[in-house]
Parts: C-alpha cells; sequence; structure tokens
C-alpha cells in the first residue's frame, strides 16, 4: 500500500551551550494532530539520516502500515567533518556542550514546540559512528531524559566503556546495537585506520555483564550507509512498534 506523506520542515535553535544557532530537519507523520502525543526521535547527523538514510519515507511506510507508533523525528545536521568531530567525538572540545544543549536546551524547545511525550521512554537519541557514541553518552548521562538509543556502528574507545561500567541505572534504557564484521580496518575522519568490530564486541559485554537491556547484531559488511540504511526499519520497529 501506499502511504500518505509526512512533512518535513526546517526549523532552528540558538544554543546558549554552543553559542550558536542550531539548523534542524523535522518531520511530522502523515497524520499529525497538535491533539495526540508522539514518541520523539532525535537523529545525529541529521541530514545523513534524511537523505542517505531515507528516514521520512521509511517512516512513512511504517506508520502508514501501523507497525511503529506515531513520532516527531529532529534531524541535527552537522556542518562539516571538524564540526561533527568537536561536538560527536568523546574527546571533542564541544562534546560535554553538546551533550548538555541536546538535554538541557533541545529537549526543552521540543516539548514546548510540539505534542511529544514527556519522559524517558517517549525520546530516542539515534546516529551512526561517532553520531551513535555521542547519542550513547548523552542517554546514560541524562538516562531520565532519554530512554531509547538506536546505535549503528558506534566508535568505542576507553572513555566511552567506562561511562558504560559507571552509569548506575540501566534499568531506564533500552540500547540498539549493531556492528559490522567487516569493520576492522575504518578510515577516520582524522585519516586514520581503526578497528571498530574489537571495541564494540567489547561495548557489547558490559551491555551484558551490566545488565542493560540492549538489542546487538553483527552484520556481514563495513562502516558505510550501505548497510545503515536498509538495517534502520528494524531498528524502528524495535525500538517504536
Amino acid at each position: 500500500m501506499t502511504s500518505s506523506r509526512g512533512t518535513i520542515n526546517e526549523i532552528s535553535l540558538f544554543s546558549k551551550e554552543l553559542n550558536e544557532e542550531i539548523n534542524m530537519l523535522v518531520y511530522l507523520p502523515p497524520s499529525y494532530s497538535p491533539l495526540y502525543k508522539h514518541a520523539l526521535l532525535i537523529c545525529q547527523d541529521g541530514k545523513d539520516y534524511f537523505q542517505l538514510g531515507r528516514l521520512p519515507r521509511l517512516a512513512d511506510e511504517l506508520i502508514g502500515d501501523q507497525e511503529v507508533e506515531n513520532m516527531i523525528i529532529v534531524g541535527i545536521p552537522y556542518k562539516d567533518v571538524q564540526d561533527r568531530r568537536r561536538k560527536y567525538h568523546p574527546e571533542g572540545e564541544q562534546n560535554a556542550a553538546y551533550i548538555r544543549f541536546l538535554a538541557h536546551e533541545l529537549v526543552p524547545f521540543l516539548d514546548d514546540q510540539y505534542p511529544v511525550y514527556h519522559m524517558g521512554m517517549g525520546r530516542a537519541l539515534m546516529g551512526s559512528s561517532l553520531g551513535a557514541s555521542v547519542s550513547l553518552m548523552t542517554a546514560l548521562k541524562y538516562p531520565n531524559t532519554f530512554g531509547k538509543v538506536i546505535m549503528q556502528s558506534p566508535f568505542v574507545n576507553d572513555r566511552v566503556l567506562e561511562a558504560v561500567k559507571r552509569n548506575g541505572q540501566p534499568h531506564l534504557l533500552n540500547l540498539y546495537h549493531i556492528i559490522g564484521k567487516g569493520e576492522t580496518e575504518v578510515k577516520t575522519t582524522s585519516g586514520e585506520t581503526a578497528d571498530f568490530l574489537t571495541p564494540n564486541r567489547e561495548l557489547h559485554e558490559v551491555f551484558e555483564k551490566e545488565r542493560f537491556s540492549s538489542f546487538y547484531e553483527e552484520f556481514d559488511g563495513g562502516h558505510t550507509w550501505k548497510y545503515w540504511q536498509p538495517d534502520l526499519k528494524r531498528a524502528l520497529r524495535h525500538m517504536f512498534s
């Protein structure tokens, strides 16, 4: 069946934490009404998810077929590779400020603008690679604000692993975690090559040990949208069915 189409708007919010205007894409579902509450999905790498991930079309289809609940999707684009690294990388200069922006500025703004659930389990963060890392780190710091995280091939280092081990409230989070078996030599933005698979396996073991509710799969493939895009359908069903 061909579902009706949702709408995509552009909004912006000045962030005091980052001292800059943040422009965002907002997807509203086909049956959008301010009278009904919606789940909220916030995506790092926003433009990539909306274009390469074809996220709005996928949401139209899944909502139209009643496979997922009504949701509002907010995509936060990055300006360039350096901007992305500064905000998303666990050691990035603006990483702490960006995480505060998500929790302290963006959520109150969206709560005020849209009919969304005002609780952690009604809000999800999503990202790929570094975008997945910052999504996880934000939810670990603010588990009452963000209860769900979709991670596609996250960048994992000791800081990420330590944050998971230190988190004392695994019951507040629901995690979706995939990594490619071919992700052993990933070209990073700094020009180096890194093994993503081994640290992701370690991350999964820590999730298990600390008793997080997490879905985990290793897919046959590498660190690209060719594999992340087809996975999105299952990710959304898993989190929002």
